[in-house]
């Protein structure tokens, strides 16, 4: 690797923010699957409302925003599922080198005039930025027989002991 491509810096601007009723991480669900089908909307920037024409052919969309409220990062961390520490990157913690998050929601509807996507099932926090957006496309998008790691087996533990408290989002990434 160069010395170049080492300090290379990046700049991306908002092509819109989320609305949601999220306003601290303690409130918000980890997962979009794991919130409850509570309305949100993405408010798209005007100069980027021409893109939105034929997204709402399609139930769901990626988003990917940038974590404003992300703490500084840690390259290894305890998640709220598992006891044993991980790699930051075979995890989803929101406190990560870049804290760019993607997430699938549901989409209800699109106002191409006004910008506004409503959505359900969003994992974000009010004023986060979004830096875009795609379509959810099963064919490409879903591989239900991939291997998910220590995930899968710390799922199964806490599926097998339901005992096992889910420790709180707050107390760790």
């Amino acid at each position: 690797m160069t010395a170049a491509e080492q300090t290379q810096i990046f700049t991306v601007r908002p092509i819109g923010f989320i609305r949601s009723p999220y306003a601290e991480r303690k409130d918000m669900p980890r997962q979009p699957s794991d919130s409850d089908a509570l309305p949100a909307e993405l408010q798209v920037l005007p100069e980027f409302r021409a893109g939105l024409a034929d997204l709402q052919e399609f139930d769901r969309i990626w988003v990917l925003a940038w974590l404003h409220q992300a703490r500084p990062f840690s390259l290894r961390v305890t998640p709220p599922i598992d006891t044993a520490e991980h790699g930051v990157f075979a995890t989803r913690s929101p406190d990560r080198p870049n804290p760019i998050a993607l997430s699938c929601v549901r989409l209800q509807s699109v106002n191409e005039e006004t910008g506004v996507l409503r959505v359900e099932r969003m994992d974000l926090l009010d004023g986060t930025p979004v830096l875009d957006i795609k379509p959810y496309i099963p064919e490409s998008d879903a591989f239900p027989d991939a291997a998910s790691g220590w995930h899968g087996r710390a799922r199964q533990k806490t599926k097998s002991n339901p005992s096992t408290p889910d420790r709180k989002q707050e107390s760790s990434p």
